[in-house]
């Protein structure tokens, strides 16, 4: 992706040196994927994160020392943010609606939000109570070097991902989601949730249509986001923890289905076919 000297984001809320009282929570390798999987089951992470024993408080490590490799994923993902910020705000005033531009706060190990306090165990996340994205950097590296999916657009892809969750907390779509957990089964939820996954992730090709479109895509970037997609699957992730996959239990998709979905919303560029949760998925 050309992404060198253009635009920053003002959005960007750095608090990977911080400090902050609290005990961090360590956690790792297959732990760290089964509490992804189980975070979204057992109301959020910081649930889950509570019943394990791993209570975190205020954000921050104040042992953090930023690498130069660091320095560099922080400044792209600040231009990533930045052109979700344009390209939403041109798509919201289609739709006459104002885009209000989401925070995203770099953090380290854990950090606190409205949604809870949580360990970077649970990846990148979206709180719709503040609206605002919470990464940690080495989520990054473990994609890239565990699943196997390297490359800047990657990192897009995940960071457009969650900006696409503040796309639905905009137009309402969260709450309705709210609305459905209290009436339906665990089960019947978890095929919500999938498709509720599955549009943002067609929100985040919908958003690389318009990148491209402004000519800052490079040769591969698209198989970079897909091969990200394919990698957080859920059949992938289980498959990786458990050997196995239990299908009524996903809460986000299949690698085919993610991957299918960002590419039709890349295709396409249209919000009028974004409705997962009256597709045949």
């Amino acid at each position: 992706m050309k992404w060198q000297g253009r635009r920053k984001s003002s959005n960007v809320n750095d608090r990977r040196a911080s400090g902050g009282a609290g005990r961090k929570a360590s956690v790792g390798g297959a732990g760290a994927i089964i509490i992804l999987l189980i975070s979204f089951i057992f109301g959020g992470p910081e649930a889950v994160l509570k019943n394990l024993g791993y209570i975190t408080q205020s954000g921050g490590d104040s042992n953090y020392v930023e690498t130069a490799e660091d320095k560099e994923m922080a400044e792209f993902v600040s231009v990533v943010l930045a052109d979700t910020e344009y390209v939403w705000g041109e798509l919201f005033q289609d739709l006459n609606k104002e885009y209000k531009e989401p925070q995203l706060v770099l953090y380290h190990e854990y950090v606190s939000s409205a949604c809870g306090s949580t360990s970077s165990a649970v990846g990148p996340f979206y709180c719709p109570g503040d609206q605002t994205v919470y990464i940690d950097l080495d989520f990054f590296q473990e994609l890239a070097t565990k699943y196997k999916a390297s490359g800047d657009f990657a990192i897009a892809y995940v960071v457009s991902h969650e900006v696409g969750h503040h796309v639905q907390t905009l137009l309402g779509i969260t709450d309705q989601m709210q609305e459905i957990r209290s009436k339906v089964s665990e089960e019947e939820y978890n095929k919500y949730s999938v498709r509720f996954e599955l549009q943002a992730d067609y929100l985040s090709g919908v958003w690389a249509h318009w990148i491209e479109d402004m000519g800052y895509l490079e040769a591969g970037d698209i198989n970079e986001a897909i091969k990200a997609a394919e990698a957080v699957g859920d059949d992938a992730i289980q498959k990786a923890a458990r050997g196995y996959v239990v299908p009524d239990s996903f809460t986000h998709g299949t690698s085919e289905q993610r991957s299918y979905w960002f590419n039709l919303g890349f295709e396409t560029g249209d919000l009028s076919k974004w409705d997962t949760f009256n597709s045949d998925i």
